[in-house]
């Protein structure tokens, strides 16, 4: 069912996808294994891995009713699998999208994981931020205009 609610939520969410899109499209396969020097850091690969399986945990949790557990599609994926990363985060957001096509905005559980889900996007784009940044990869120009980067 379409709902002002819903609508918000697939526009923020493909937004969101926009931006892990363009980045994985622009980022070399030699950086997914990169991680910030003297700090302690997962690899941008394992950031990527994270927002997946978030995507895919997130939404089988709201469909189930309940959580189901942590799980990625790379989880198993080699480091430096470009062409597996940027599969895995369009085919996240096709279930995503399914979800939302599904989502019933009476559904409160569903609708909070909905909410976490879109959290969760977003805190990831603050930390690869930080690893761009970190490691002197550049910013696409999608997140310099979403986030203002570089105006400084």
């Amino acid at each position: 069912m379409t709902t002002p609610l819903t609508s918000t939520l697939r526009r923020r969410l493909a937004l969101a996808n926009e931006l892990y899109s363009d980045l994985v499209a622009e980022l070399p396969a030699s950086s997914l294994g990169a991680r910030l020097r003297e700090l302690p850091s997962d690899s941008i690969q394992n950031q990527l891995r994270c927002v997946v399986g978030a995507r895919e945990s997130y939404t089988k949790a709201a469909r189930a009713g309940s959580w189901q557990g942590f799980a990625s599609s790379l989880d198993h994926v080699p480091t430096g699998d470009a062409d597996a990363v940027r599969a895995a985060v369009r085919s996240s957001h096709t279930a995503v999208e399914a979800f939302l096509d599904d989502l019933d905005p009476t559904d409160d559980y569903a609708v909070d994981q909905a909410f976490a889900l879109l959290e969760h996007e977003t805190q990831h784009h603050g930390q690869l931020i930080r690893y761009l940044y970190g490691l002197g990869i550049p910013r696409p120009e999608s997140w310099q205009r979403q986030y203002a980067l570089d105006e400084g």
